[in-house]
C-alpha cells in the first residue's frame, strides 16, 4: 500500500525535486519516513539520464538532501538516542539512514565520495558521540566509493574501530554490523579490508575477527561463484582465526566460528570443487581441502565434526557421552590406511579436546581426558608437531585438576585411578611414537610443565608415577635433571607426607630410566639425590636405594667427566674418584678463615655423607656380583680416613681450623645418624658396621674437644650457640655408637659425663655482680644449661649405660632443684663486643636464645622429677627432701603455669611433662590451680590446630599430661570441678577430630594403651588404670561410633592415601615414611581391639563391657527418635550402624543374666524403620542371642503379637530371623515345641497383603517347614499337603514377571543363602563383608589390614574371630528389593556407534537480516542465524521478568523478527537473563510503553500486519482453524488482566487456544509460545509447499 502510494505521489506531483523539499521541512519522524519512502521509489525508476536538466536538478535536490537534511538529522537522533531517547528519535534515525543511502544511489560517486571525506574528518577529530553518525555516512557511501586512497582511507579507519580496545565494544559492533557489510559490497574495498584483517599486521583479537569475518560472510563465502582471489577457503590465516575461534571462552565467539566454519562446507559441498588451502609450516599440511570425488565422505566428516561441536556447547555428560564414540570414527577418516598419514589438519581434532578440557562439568572433562588418552594408547596415530604442544599445554593444563584422580564405583579401595593408569600407558606409548631426535625435547618441557604452576599433591603424583612407567630410553641431560629436581621441590609444598614421599620415589625412578649419563656428571646427580628426603623416600635398604645402587654400579665409569674433576686417567670407578674428592675438598679450609667464622651449611655435610654410603654399598654390591665373601672395604676405608685424621686430631691440636673442626664433626653427626634409618638387624650391615668400627678410634679425642669447647670460653658469641647444638647432638650419638660397639669406651664416657656435668654446674652457679652482665658470661650460661640438659636426656633414654650411679648426678639433682625456675637472662650489653657478636650470622634472637634457656631448665626439672620416687627411698632424712612437699610442689606449678606464658608454643612440652608430675599431688589440696593448668594447656593446644610443624607433638604431650592414670584416677575419685573439666576437655577434642583428622586418634591410643597395658610396677596398677576406663567411657562410647561423612576432596586424599600403602615396599614411602595412625577408622579399630581384650570373667571388665552397652543402645534409640526416617549413608545411619555392629563384638562377652534384661531393649530397635545394613546387624544379634539362651523364646514369640501398624516396617525383620531357626534350635533339645510355634508365627504372614512381607514369610517357612521333615514331626502331618502344595506353587506358579524374579532373588540373597550367624562371626564380617555386601558407603568399610596397621593395641595371636569365610567374602553385592537392578541393564558406555543423539538446533543457512529490519544495528548482520520470520510479539503489558525471559528465549529459538516489551530495564533483571538464557542478544528487543500501545499498533496496521490478540472473546477463532498472515503481529495481554478492552478494538483478530481441562486459561509465556509456534509451523508447510 505504501509503495503504491508514493508512486502515485510522484506520478501526480510533477516536479519531484520540489515533492522533497515539501516532505523535508519539517522534518518530522513521519516525514522522514516518507522522504525514504519517496527516495526509494525515485531509485526504483532506475538513474536519470546524465546531460538532462530534469536529472541534474533530481541530484542537486539528493544532494541537499543528503547533506543538510539527513546527515544533520542523523547527528541529532543518534544524540538524542544514546542520551536515553527512545521511539520518534529511533524512527526518525532509522528513516535518515536510509534516505542518505537512496541519495547516495541517485548521485553517484561524488556525492559518496563528499560523505565519506566529512565521515573521515570527524572520525580523525575524535568522534565522540557523533561516530555514529559518521560510520552511517561510511555505510551509505561506500557501495559507490571509486577513488583508491579514499576506499583506502575508509577501510583503515573500519579497522581501526575495529581494533580499539577498552570502551570500543559499541564501535566494533557497529563497524561490524553495518560498515564492514557495506565495504564488503564494493570490490575494491573487500580486498583491503580482507588484506587489513588478516594480512601481515596479523588479525585483530579473536572475537573481533571473528565478529568481522561473520558479518563479511556474504562476500567471501559467496552462495554464487567465489570472486577471484577473495575466496577465504584458501587463506591459511583465515582457518587458523575460525580453529581458534572454536575453542574460545566465550560462547559467542565459538558460535561465529561455528557458523563460518559450516558456511564454507555448505559453498564447498554445492560447488563440488577442487580446492586446498596452502599447507601450514612445520608439518606440511593443509588446514582444509576439498575434491569433488570424496564429496560425500568430507561432508559426512564435517558434519560430524561439528555435531560433537555443537553438542559440547551442552556441557551435559549424558546428552554428550552417547557422541564420544564418534570420535574414534572421525580418526578413521582422518587417517590414511595407505599412507600412514594425516587426511585431515590434527588440529580440527584438538579442539574438541580442548573444549572438553576446559569444561565447568568435571565430568566432561574426565570423560574428554580418558579418550585422548586411550586413542593415543590404541590408535597408534601418526606424529604430529602439534600434538606434543598439545600434550604439554591444554592437557597438562587440565591434568592440574586433583578430582580427575577419582576412583569409579566399581574399583576397590587401594586402586588405581583409571586416569592414573591411563596416563602411565599413553605416556609409555606416546613417547615410544616420537621419533627418537623429539624425546627428549618433549621430556623436557613436559617435565618443565610440571615446575610451572602450583599443582597439588595428587596430580604431581600421578604425573610423576607415569615418567616412572615410561621403558628405559636415554633422553635428559643435565637441564632435564635440573627440571626434575625442580619438580622435586614443588613436591615439598603439600602436607600430605606419604603422597610428597611417593611422588619423590617415582621421580628419582624417571631419573634413573631416562637419564643419559653421558650427558651428566656425578656432582649433578648428587645434587639431585640431595632434594631428595631420606625420612620421606631416599633411605637404605628400602628398594629404591638398591635400585640407586645398582643403577650407579650399571653406569659407573659412562658418566660425562666433571669440568672441576682432578683426575687425567680413568683408572678406577669414577663414583670412587667422585667420592675420595668430595670428601678431600670438604675437609680442606681456607687459609683465610677468620675464627669467628660462622657455621657451615649443612647441606654439605648431608652430601658427603649421602655419597660415602651409596658408594660404600655400591662397593659391596659389586663384591657381591664377583663372588668375594671377604670384603676388605678397600673404598669404604680411604672415603673415611680424611675425616678420621682430623678427628683424631680434634682432642689434641687446639689450632686446628674451627671451620675444619666443624665440617668434621657435622660429617660424623650424618655418618652416625644413619644408623636410626636401619630397617633391618643392624649387625648384618656389613657398611655400617664399618664406619661405626672406624669410628670408634677417635672417641676420646672427640669428647675431649666437645668437653674442652662446652666448658671453657670457646663458645662466646651468638653464633657459637648452632656449634653448641652440634656438640650437643653428638653426645647421645657417641654413647650409642659405645654401647652398639664396645663397651670399652664406656668408661670414657663416664669421665665425659662426670666432667661435663660438674663444670656446668659450676658455671651456672657462678655469681656476676656486674650491672650489664657480658655476652660471654650470658652464652657460657646458657651453653651449660643446654649441656646439663643433654646429659638429663641421656640419663633418661640409656639406663642400661648406668650412668645415674655417678656422683655427679647427684649434684646434678641438688642444683635443679634449688634452681630458680623460669630464670631469665638479662640482655648483655654489646658496646664491647661488637666486633664478636655476629648477629648477622644466627637466626637466633635474643627472645628466642632465652625461651630456649627457660626451655631447658623444664627438661632437667622434668628428670629430677620423674626419678624423685626412687631418690625419696634412699634419702629419707635428708633435707634436701623438702622440695616434694605439697607447698614445694604448688610453688613449681605456678611456675610451670608462668612458663607455658613466656614459652613459644613449640617449646612447652616440658612443661606438659612436669605438670603431669605435679597435678595428681595437688589436685586434692589445690583443685582450682589443676583446673587453670587443664585450661592453659587447652588454649595452647587449640591455638597450634591450625599448625602442622609442631601441633602433633605438643598434642601428644598435653594428652599424656591430661590423660595420665594418675591424673585421671585422681579426679574420678573425688568427681569435682577437674573431673568435669576433663571430661569437657575430651569433647573438645572429638569435636576438633571432626575438622583435623587424628586428634582423637592420639587420645585414644594413649587411653586404651594405658588403661589396658599399664607401664606401672605395681599390684593394683591393673586395677586402677582400668578404673578410669569405667569413669571416663564416653572416651570409649564416642570411639565406637565415631566418624564423618567426609567431603569429596577427602574422600580423593585417602583413596590416593590407600592406593600407596596397596603398594607396599614396591613403593619406599611406606617403608621410609612413620605411620601416624590418623585414619579415622583408626579410632573404631582401636576401640575395637580395646574391647575385643576384654574377659568377661573379671568383674571390672564385664561391668565397663555392660555400661558401654547400655549407652550405645540409648545412642541408637536418640538417633531413632530424632529422625524416624533417614536415608541411605547418612550420618544417622552411619551412627546406628557401627553402634549395632560394636554390639555384636560385645554380645558373646555378656553373661545370661544381663542380655535378659536388655533383649526387650533389642527387640524395640527392630521395631525401628531400619536401614537394610542396621537390620542385619539386629538380626544377627538376635539369632545369637536366642541360639546361647533357647530359653528367651518366648520373649521373641511376643513380637510378633502386637498390632500390624507396629509391625507394617519391621515384621520382615523377625521373619527373617526365623529364616535361621535351624541355628537358633542348635542348643536347645525340644525342637518340636518351639517349630510348632514357628509354624503357627509363620503361616499367618504368608497370607499378608503385602508383597514383600509374604515373600520374607515363605523363606521363613521354607526353612521351618525342611526342619519339620527332618525331625519328622506327626503332628503337622495334616498340614503337609497344603504347606508342600504351597510351597511347590511359590517354586514354580509365580509365571515369569516380577514375582518369580523376586522370589529367586531373595533366595539368593546372601542373608539367606550364604551367610552363617555362627561360622562367619568375625571382625572381617562385621566390620568389611557385611557392610560392602549391604551396600553401605565404602568409606564405612574397614579392611582387617587396617585392624593389622593399628599395633598401638595388639590383639592376642589366640584370637580365633578374625577372618570370613571365603563363600561370604566372594560374594558380590546384590539387594533383592532394588527392582531397577536387572539383568538386562545396558551400559551406554560400551556402545560403539549411536543410533541417534541430543542436537541443539542451529539455523545455519538461514541468512542474515536486512539493512533495513526493523531493529537497533547491533542486532543485525552481527547476529548469526537468524530467519526472515515477519512475526512480531508484542509483550509491553507483561510485567514478570520470568515470564518475559521465557518468551525472549522461545522468540529467539522460532526466529521472530522482534520482540517489543514495555521497558528495556527488564533485560538486565536476574531472573529474566535465568530464563532468557542470553537470547537477549541474539532478538531484537523493542521498547514500548503500555502507554504508546496504541499508536504502535497503528503504525503497524499501515505496514501490512495483522495484529492478533491472545485472548478469549465472543468472537475469537480456535487456534487450530486460525490460518496467520505472513506480516502477523502478536499482542499478548497482562498475567492478570490480559488485554484491556480499549485495545481490544484495535485487533484485527482474537485467537484462543482450545482447552479440555477446568482451569481457565494457561500461564502468558505458555500461550505465547503456543501461537509463536503455529505461526512458525504454518510458515514452514508453506515454504516447503513454494519449492
Amino acid at each position: 500500500m505504501e509503495v503504491v502510494l508514493a508512486d502515485a505521489l510522484l506520478a501526480r506531483g510533477g516536479d519531484p525535486c520540489a515533492l522533497l523539499r515539501a516532505v523535508c521541512a519539517p522534518l518530522s519522524a513521519e516525514r522522514a519516513e516518507a522522504l525514504r519512502l519517496l527516495l526509494q521509489r525515485l531509485v526504483a525508476r532506475g538513474p536519470p539520464p546524465p546531460g538532462e536538466a530534469e536529472a541534474e536538478a533530481l541530484r542537486r535536490a539528493a544532494w541537499e538532501v543528503a547533506l543538510e537534511r539527513c546527515r544533520p538529522l542523523l547527528r541529532g537522533a543518534e544524540g538524542a538516542a544514546a542520551a536515553g531517547g527512545c521511539g520518534e528519535r529511533l524512527r526518525l534515525a532509522r528513516a535518515a539512514r536510509g534516505a542518505l543511502r537512496h541519495c547516495v544511489q541517485l548521485c553517484g560517486a561524488p556525492l559518496a565520495a563528499r560523505l565519506a571525506r566529512d565521515a573521515l574528518a570527524e572520525l580523525a577529530a575524535g568522534g565522540g558521540a557523533g561516530a555514529e553518525a559518521a560510520v552511517e555516512a561510511l555505510v551509505a557511501a561506500a557501495p559507490r566509493l571509486e577513488e583508491p586512497a579514499l576506499l583506502a582511507r575508509c577501510v583503515a579507519a573500519a579497522l581501526a574501530l575495529l581494533r580499539e580496545d577498552g570502551e570500543g565494544e559499541a564501535a566494533a559492533a557497529l563497524v561490524a554490523g553495518r560498515l564492514l557489510p557495506a565495504l564488503g559490497g564494493n570490490g575494491a574495498a573487500l580486498r583491503l579490508v580482507w588484506e587489513g584483517l588478516l594480512g601481515a599486521g596479523g588479525p585483530p583479537r579473536a572475537g573481533r575477527a571473528l565478529l568481522a569475518l561473520s558479518s563479511l560472510a556474504d562476500a567471501l563465502l559467496p552462495r554464487g561463484p567465489a570472486g577471484p582471489g577473495l575466496d577465504a577457503r584458501l587463506c591459511p590465516r583465515f582457518w587458523r582465526v575460525v580453529r581458534d575461534g572454536l575453542t574460545e571462552r566465550d560462547g559467542l565467539c565459538r558460535k561465529r566460528a561455528r557458523y563460518l566454519l559450516k558456511r564454507a562446507l555448505d559453498l564447498s559441498g554445492g560447488q563440488r570443487a577442487e580446492l586446498r588451502c596452502p599447507a601450514e609450516p612445520g608439518d606440511g599440511l593443509s588446514l582444509f581441502w576439498w575434491s569433488a570425488e570424496k564429496n560425500e565422505k568430507l561432508m559426512h566428516f564435517w558434519e560430524t565434526y561439528i555435531l560433537v561441536m555443537e553438542t559440547l556447547e551442552g556441557n551435559q555428560i549424558h546428552v554428550i557421552k552417547p557422541v564420544l564414540p564418534k570420535l574414534n570414527s572421525l580418526y578413521e577418516h582422518a587417517i590414511s590406511g595407505e599412507k600412514g598419514c594425516w587426511l585431515f589438519h590434527p588440529s580440527w581434532h584438538m579442539c574438541i579436546y580442548k573444549r572438553m578440557f576446559e569444561s565447568e562439568n568435571k565430568t566432561l572433562t574426565k570423560e574428554g581426558i580418558l579418550h585422548f588418552l586411550e586413542l593415543y594408547e590404541t590408535k597408534h596415530l601418526p606424529n604430529s608437531l602439534g600434538f606434543s604442544e598439545f600434550v604439554i599445554g591444554p592437557l597438562m593444563d587440565a591434568l592440574s585438576e586433583s578430582s580427575l584422580y577419582s576412583r569409579t564405583p566399581d574399583q576397590l579401595m587401594g586402586s588405581c585411578p583409571p586416569l592414573g593408569i591411563r596416563l602411565q600407558k599413553f605416556l609409555a606409548t606416546y613417547l615410544m611414537l616420537l621419533p627418537e631426535e623429539e624425546k627428549g625435547s618433549f621430556l623436557l618441557k613436559f617435565i618443565q610443565k610440571m615446575t610451572s604452576r602450583h599443582w597439588c599433591a595428587v596430580p604431581i603424583l600421578f604425573l610423576s608415577m607415569a615418567l616412572a612407567y615410561i621403558p628405559v630410553c636415554k633422553v635428559l641431560g643435565t637441564e632435564g635433571l635440573h627440571a626434575l629436581r625442580d619438580v622435586l621441590q614443588c613436591t615439598m609444598i603439600t602436607h600430605q607426607i606419604l603422597l610428597r614421599g611417593a611422588a619423590q620415589c617415582y621421580l628419582l625412578q624417571t631419573a634413573m630410566h631416562l637419564t643419559d649419563v653421558d650427558k651428566v656428571s656425578i656432582p649433578e646427580v648428587s645434587s639431585f639425590l640431595l632434594s631428595l628426603r631420606p625420612e620421606e623416600s631416599l633411605r637404605r635398604d628400602t628398594m629404591l636405594w638398591m635400585e640407586l645402587c645398582s643403577w650407579l654400579q650399571v653406569n659407573d665409569g659412562c658418566f660425562r667427566k666433571s669440568v672441576t674433576s682432578d683426575f687425567e686417567h680413568q683408572e678406577t670407578s669414577s663414583l670412587y674418584q667422585y667420592v675420595c674428592s668430595l670428601v678431600r675438598e670438604y675437609l680442606k679450609t681456607p687459609v683465610s678463615e677468620r675464627e669467628n667464622c660462622p657455621m657451615p651449611d649443612w647441606f654439605e655435610a648431608k652430601l658427603v655423607a649421602t655419597m660415602i654410603l651409596l658408594a660404600a654399598d655400591v662397593e659391596q654390591m659389586r663384591n657381591k656380583c664377583s663372588g668375594k665373601s671377604n670384603i676388605e672395604w678397600i673404598e669404604l676405608e680411604a672415603f673415611l680416613n680424611p675425616l678420621l685424621d682430623v678427628l683424631m686430631k680434634l682432642g689434641s691440636n687446639a689450632y686446628i681450623p674451627r671451620l675444619k673442626a666443624d665440617k668434621s664433626l657435622q660429617l660424623l653427626l650424618k655418618l652416625l645418624q644413619t644408623r636410626s634409618l636401619k630397617c633391618s638387624n643392624t649387625q648384618d650391615d656389613g657398611v655400617l658396621v664399618f664406619i661405626w668400627k672406624s669410628l670408634m678410634t677417635p672417641v676420646e679425642s672427640i669428647l675431649e674437644f666437645i668437653l674442652r669447647q662446652l666448658t671453657t670460653n670457646e663458645l662466646s658469641t651468638v653464633g657459637d650457640l648452632d656449634r653448641c647444638d652440634l656438640y650437643l647432638a653428638l653426645i647421645p650419638e657417641i654413647v650409642n655408637l659405645c654401647l652398639q660397639v664396645s663397651w670399652k669406651k664406656v668408661p670414657s664416657i663416664k669421665n665425659f659425663i662426670l666432667s661435663l656435668t660438674n663444670a656446668s654446674i659450676c658455671n651456672l652457679q657462678e655469681r656476676n655482680y656486674e650491672e650489664e652482665p657480658k655476652l660471654k658470661e650470658q652464652i657460657k650460661k646458657i651453653a651449660s644449661m643446654a649441656s646439663l640438659t643433654a646429659v638429663c636426656e641421656i640419663l633418661d633414654q640409656k639406663p642400661e649405660a648406668h650412668l645415674e650411679s655417678l656422683p655427679s648426678v647427684d649434684a646434678l639433682r641438688r642444683c635443679i632443684s634449688f634452681s630458680r625456675f623460669n630464670e631469665i637472662l638479662k640482655k648483655p650489653s654489646y658496646i664491647e663486643e661488637k666486633s664478636s657478636l655476629c648477629e648477622e650470622t644466627t637466626s637466633q634472637g635474643w627472645g628466642k636464645i632465652v625461651a630456649r634457656y627457660v626451655h631447658d631448665q623444664w627438661i632437667c626439672l622434668r628428670f629430677v622429677l620423674n626419678s624423685f620416687p626412687t631418690l625419696a627411698q634412699e634419702h629419707e632424712e635428708t633435707s634436701e627432701m623438702s622440695l616434694f612437699t605439697v607447698e614445694r610442689s604448688r610453688k613449681i606449678l605456678e611456675s610451670a603455669l608462668e612458663a607455658l606464658t613466656i614459652l613459644p608454643s613449640d617449646q612447652v612440652i616440658p612443661v606438659f611433662d612436669c605438670m603431669k608430675v605435679l597435678v595428681p599431688k595437688l589436685l586434692d589440696s589445690v583443685e582450682s590451680l589443676c583446673i587453670e593448668a587443664f585450661d592453659l594447656a587447652w588454649k595452647i593446644i587449640s591455638s597450634l590446630s591450625n599448625t602442622q610443624l609442631i601441633f602433633w607433638s605438643n598434642l601428644k604431650a598435653f594428652v599424656q599430661f591430661i590423660f595420665d592414670t594418675e591424673v585421671l584416677a585422681v579426679a574420678a575419685s573425688a568427681k569435682h570441678q577437674a573431673y568435669a573439666k576433663i571430661k569437657e576437655i575430651i569433647f573438645k577434642l572429638i569435636d576438633m577430630s571432626t575438622t583435623k583428622t587424628g586428634v582423637f586418634n592420639v587420645v585414644l591410643s594413649h587411653c586404651c594403651r594405658s588403661w589396658i597395658f599399664p607401664t606401672v610396677d605395681k599390684g593394683s596398677a591393673l586395677t586402677n588404670s582400668f578404673l578410669n576406663a569405667g569413669n571416663y567411657c564416653e572416651l570409649i562410647t564416642e570411639a565406637c561410633v565415631f566418624g564423618t561423612v567426609f567431603r569429596r576432596d577427602q574422600r580423593l586424599i585417602q583413596d590416593v592415601h590407600a592406593f600407596i600403602e596397596s603398594l607396599g615396599e614396591k613403593c619406599a614411602a611406606n617403608v621410609v615414611t612413620e605411620s601416624t595412625n590418623r585414619d579415622d577408622h583408626y579410632i573404631r579399630v582401636c576401640a575395637i581391639k580395646f574391647l575385643c581384650l576384654l574377659d568377661g570373667s573379671n568383674i571390672l571388665h564385664k561391668t565397663f563391657m555392660e555400661d558401654i552397652f547400655i549407652k550405645l543402645l540409648d545412642k541408637d534409640e536418640l538417633v531413632s527418635r530424632s529422625r524416624t526416617r533417614y536415608y541411605a549413608n547418612s550420618l544417622q545411619h552411619r551412627i546406628k550402624n557401627r553402634v549395632w555392629q560394636t554390639l555384636l563384638v560385645l554380645l558373646l562377652k555378656l553373661d545370661k543374666n544381663f542380655l535378659c534384661g536388655i533383649l526387650d531393649k533389642v527387640f524395640q530397635a527392630g521395631f525401628d524403620n531400619n536401614q537394610a545394613s542396621v537390620k542385619y546387624f539386629i538380626e544377627w544379634i538376635v539369632i545369637l542371642s536366642l541360639h546361647k539362651y533357647p530359653q528367651f523364646l518366648n520373649k521373641f514369640w511376643d513380637c510378633f503379637g502386637y498390632g500390624e501398624e507396629k509391625l507394617k516396617t519391621s515384621i520382615c525383620t523377625f521373619l527373617s530371623v526365623l529364616s535361621h531357626f535351624d541355628i537358633i534350635l542348635q542348643n536347645t533339645s525340644e525342637k518340636k515345641p518351639a517349630l510348632k510355634k514357628a509354624l503357627i508365627v509363620v503361616l499367618q504372614w504368608c497370607f499378608n497383603h503385602n508383597f514383600s512381607v509374604r515373600l520374607y514369610a515363605l523363606v521363613a517357612l521354607k526353612k521351618i517347614w525342611g526342619m519339620c521333615r527332618m525331625l519328622h514331626v506327626e503332628e503337622f502331618k495334616a498340614l503337609t499337603p497344603v504347606i508342600e502344595s504351597s510351597l511347590q506353587q511359590v517354586e514354580n506358579m509365580h509365571g515369569t514377571g516380577n514375582a518369580r524374579r523376586n522370589w529367586q532373588r531373595i533366595q539368593d540373597h546372601f542373608f539367606f543363602a550364604t551367610f552363617h550367624p555362627l561360622e562367619d562371626y568375625s571382625l572381617e564380617t562385621i566390620f568389611y563383608t557385611l557392610p560392602r555386601l549391604s551396600e553401605l558407603a565404602e568409606d564405612e568399610w574397614i579392611s582387617l589390614t587396617k585392624f593389622d596397621r593399628f599395633t598401638d593395641v595388639p590383639l592376642p595371636s589366640t584370637f580365633q574371630w578374625y577372618h570370613s569365610r571365603m563363600e561370604l567374602l566372594d560374594l558380590k553385592p546384590s539387594d533383592w528389593s532394588q527392582q531397577d537392578m536387572g539383568s538386562n541393564s545396558v551400559e551406554t558406555d560400551s556402545q560403539t556407534e549411536w543410533t541417534d543423539v541430543q542436537k541443539k538446533i542451529i539455523p545455519w543457512k538461514n541468512s542474515t537480516p536486512s539493512l533495513d529490519l526493523e531493529m537497533v544495528f547491533q542486532d543485525r548482520a552481527t547476529k548469526l542465524g537468524k530467519s526472515n520470520s515477519r512475526l512480531i510479539v508484542v509483550a509491553s503489558l507483561i510485567d514478570k521478568p520470568t515470564n518475559l525471559g521465557g518468551l525472549c528465549r522461545t522468540s529467539e529459538i522460532f526466529g521472530a523478527s522482534a520482540l517489543v516489551v514495555g521497558s528495556l530495564r527488564y533485560v538486565q533483571d536476574k531472573q529474566f537473563q535465568h530464563l532468557s538464557v542470553s537470547a537477549e542478544q541474539w532478538l531484537p528487543l523493542v521498547e514500548v510503553k503500555p502507554s504508546q500501545l496504541v499508536d504502535y499498533l497503528q503504525q503497524k496496521k499501515m505496514e501490512g500486519y495483522t495484529i492478533i490478540g491472545v485472548e478469549q472473546t465472543a468472537k475469537s477463532f480456535d487456534l487450530t482453524e486460525y490460518c496467520f498472515p505472513e506480516k502477523s503481529l502478536l499482542l499478548l495481554g497482562n498475567e492478570h488482566e490480559g488485554i484491556p478492552a480499549n485495545l481490544i478494538h484495535h485487533l484485527d483478530v482474537c485467537v484462543e487456544i482450545p482447552q479440555q481441562g477446568i482451569i481457565r486459561s494457561l500461564n502468558v509465556h505458555v500461550s505465547g509460545a503456543l501461537l509463536i509456534w503455529e505461526y512458525t509451523r504454518q510458515q514452514l508447510i508453506k515454504q516447503k509447499q513454494q519449492k
